[in-house]
């Protein structure tokens, strides 16, 4: 049995003002997706689902599929906001996809053994998939699954504020919940690094565990989604923004004692394109890798 990836790649680009899901990011033209993908494969990694838009498809198979086909199986799911939506009447200007945890339950019909889901524009690192990778083909239950936790230091903009899940762990390093913190940046001129609220400025160590929605998941998971999405929809259907999120799930795994989610630590550093300033910071931060030998030149070749 070998783990599966989960990519998802159905999102567009708000703040950042482009397709930064297909940019160019690496020497030989790799976009952001083909680092976590070429991770993964190495770290024993059996099969990638992509979760995309159907109008998408097409290019997006142009895309992908010429580079890594025949290096690990390919599958497609399409999030369509009639999925598990059942004889309820959706909003005629509701446009907005349903969220992450909505995207994953969409991938029932095709992910059959553990599975970790990443956004398709993050750089997550090679330590984070191997050390997922352990985790899902040893100790993954149905009643245990597993984040990956990245120091707040690597996981900063220097264009900007950012907003990070503030993971809670406890003496066992499992999960007790994960808080939102928005505007989060390193002081001018200090070595701290501050989140501001209402009530004024906070500091957060450097070592502070946040979550870059980074799951690992036994199937299991699914039936949990199905419950809980129809949960969602009887209370925000009407509502055209809504999202039913991951993290939701994992709180309500957690605080109705379903089960423990696993805090793995990883000393990756990530990065990703929050504004479009951070586009050259990631390329840079890419080729610095490879010069180091941590992937080649051409990923693929």
């Amino acid at each position: 049995m070998k783990p599966t990836l989960v990519i998802l790649a159905a999102g567009m680009a708000s703040r950042y003002g482009g397709s930064k899901q297909t940019e160019q990011f690496g020497p030989s033209g790799e976009i952001i997706m083909e680092y976590s993908i070429y991770d993964a494969i190495r770290a024993g990694f059996g099969k990638v689902v992509f979760i995309i838009r159907e109008d998408f498809a097409e290019s997006f198979r142009e895309l992908v599929e010429p580079k890594i086909k025949g290096k690990i199986e390919i599958a497609y799911v399409y999030q369509k906001l009639e999925s598990h939506v059942g004889n309820r009447q959706i909003p005629p200007d509701r446009v907005k996809p349903w969220g992450t945890a909505h995207a994953v339950l969409c991938c029932e019909d095709v992910v059959k053994d553990p599975f970790v889901v990443i956004n398709a524009d993050d750089f997550y690192g090679r330590d984070a998939f191997e050390k997922a990778a352990k985790f899902l083909t040893t100790d993954v239950q149905p009643n245990q699954y597993c984040i990956v936790g990245y120091k707040l230091s690597n996981t900063l903009s220097e264009n900007g504020t950012v907003s990070r899940g503030v993971c809670d762990v406890d003496g066992q390093g499992n999960l007790m919940g994960i808080t939102e913190r928005i505007k989060i940046y390193r002081a001018p001129g200090k070595e701290v690094i501050v989140y501001e609220d209402e009530k004024g400025l906070h500091e957060l160590t450097e070592n502070t565990p946040v979550s870059m929605n980074f799951f690992g998941f036994h199937p299991s998971i699914f039936s949990l989604c199905e419950q809980q999405f129809s949960k969602f929809l009887d209370n925000n259907i009407q509502n055209i923004k809504s999202e039913f999120y991951m993290p939701s799930v994992a709180d309500y795994f957690i605080k109705k004692g379903l089960g423990t989610i696993r805090v793995i630590p990883t000393s990756s550093s990530w990065f990703g394109v929050t504004y479009k300033a951070d586009a050259e910071g990631v390329k840079t931060s890419i080729q610095d890798l490879v010069e180091k030998g941590e992937y080649p030149t051409n990923l693929w070749v």
